[in-house]
């Protein structure tokens, strides 16, 4: 089975590296992300998974992943900040406390579509000014859910977490490894 990343990331593509996988082709699907009124955030990025995965055209021959992943603060859904003011607003509102990554992970073949949602706690310590001032002024929180990246200096926020860190990333490992695996893609044999 040919795999085709559903996903113009690098960090999937750099995840998926992990397991070995290349991607026979990467296509981005173009699907409206708002969020529908009063959607609960699980269902929401549940919902971004499928809608991705289905979007895209499919060969007999080839399976799709997509992903879709959200920061949650209370029933409050934290997507990608527009600016820096709401990159700035987002951090304030995770300072010193706890909240949930959700990443739903959708791979679709001839055999139909198979989902998993992971949840991810993650706590934050408390930030300061300059704390945020100088994350802004890296621009690292451009293109992330919740305005931040644990992978990056985000990091340095985070004592600790419970769940998933490759799915606070943006692809849960061990969850898309079953998925693809029992939808018939494995790694290829090295040369």
């Amino acid at each position: 089975m040919k795999l085709i990343l559903g996903s113009a990331s690098p960090r999937r593509r750099e995840l998926l590296d992990q397991l070995g996988l290349v991607p026979d082709a990467v296509r981005a699907p173009d699907i409206d992300e708002t969020p529908r009124k009063n959607e609960r955030p699980r269902d929401y990025v549940a919902r971004m998974a499928r809608e991705k995965a289905m979007a895209l055209d499919l060969a007999a021959d080839e399976v799709i992943l997509c992903a879709d992943t959200t920061v949650t603060c209370g029933r409050r859904i934290l997507g990608k900040p527009e600016d820096a003011a709401e990159a700035a607003e987002f951090l304030f509102m995770l300072s010193g406390r706890r909240h949930h990554v959700l990443t739903a992970v959708a791979v679709r073949g001839a055999f139909g579509i198979r989902e998993r949602l992971v949840d991810t706690v993650v706590k934050f310590r408390p930030l300061s000014n300059e704390d945020v001032n100088a994350y802004l002024a890296s621009g690292e929180w451009q293109g992330k859910a919740g305005g931040y990246a644990i992978q990056g200096l985000g990091g340095a926020f985070i004592p600790w977490i419970q769940g998933s860190y490759t799915g606070v990333v943006g692809l849960p490992l061990a969850e898309t490894a079953t998925l693809l695996t029992s939808a018939g893609v494995t790694a290829k044999e090295a040369v």
